[in-house]
């Protein structure tokens, strides 16, 4: 009988609270459904990829940069100094709803930063990662669409 209570409280201690990480699949539906596939001429596998190594598909994710001391906020790590209301707010948009799993302020935050002058490449993970993977095409494998 006290097995299966100290399990559930080591199962509530390992998640922290609100730690929401979606599927490859989910994340390929939600960013289609978002008008992401060939926006800006970027198939929806960039974006899949990009998502994977800015938040390994987190969108609750909240990373500092110790490198130049940014944080980065959701799925698509959208940097708070230029993305959203701790800066610019280029998206006018609070960081905290970049953190909302529906993605849907993530999702019009990034087609605003996608039309800047770098593209894709305002993320440096994208460019170390995905801009010339011959496997991109493997980010939709399975998944139905």
């Amino acid at each position: 009988m006290k097995v299966p209570a100290v399990l559930a409280l080591l199962g509530c201690l390992v998640l922290p609270s609100g730690a929401y990480v979606l599927g490859r699949c989910a994340v390929a539906r939600k960013l289609q459904e978002g008008g992401l596939d060939y926006f800006e001429g970027y198939s929806l596998a960039n974006w899949v990829c990009l998502a994977y190594f800015e938040s390994k598909f987190n969108p609750s994710a909240v990373y500092e940069n110790s490198r130049d001391g940014s944080t980065g906020y959701g799925l698509f790590q959208i940097r708070a100094n230029e993305g959203c209301d701790q800066g610019k707010n280029l998206c006018r948009v609070s960081c905290s709803a970049l953190l909302n799993p529906n993605l849907k302020d993530t999702i019009e935050c990034v087609k605003i930063i996608v039309k800047g002058k770098d593209g894709m490449g305002a993320w440096p993970s994208w460019s170390r990662n995905c801009q010339l993977s011959d496997t991109l095409a493997r980010w939709l494998d399975g998944c139905e669409l």
